[in-house]
């Protein structure tokens, strides 16, 4: 079964995923901003999905993000 907060197959077609991409990208500051953007996205809109709790995870994983690049 596809876990689609955590790993979303359509965000690892290649030999680098998706979000370790961006990361190296915008670098550690970029990457909190964006982080922080998405788990926004996320918190607004889960009570208007079909599975508001994924949407809640989804959140959630994103502010994992922004805590381990700090953590660092």
């Amino acid at each position: 079964m596809a876990d689609m907060v955590n790993h979303p197959e359509h965000y690892n077609q290649f030999s680098i995923e998706c979000i370790d991409a961006i990361h190296a990208a915008l670098g550690d500051a970029g990457f909190r901003a964006y982080c922080q953007g998405n788990a926004l996205k996320y918190l607004w809109r889960h009570q208007y999905k079909n599975n508001p709790v994924e949407d809640l995870k989804k959140s959630q994983w994103y502010i994992n993000q922004i805590i381990e690049v700090m953590d660092q």
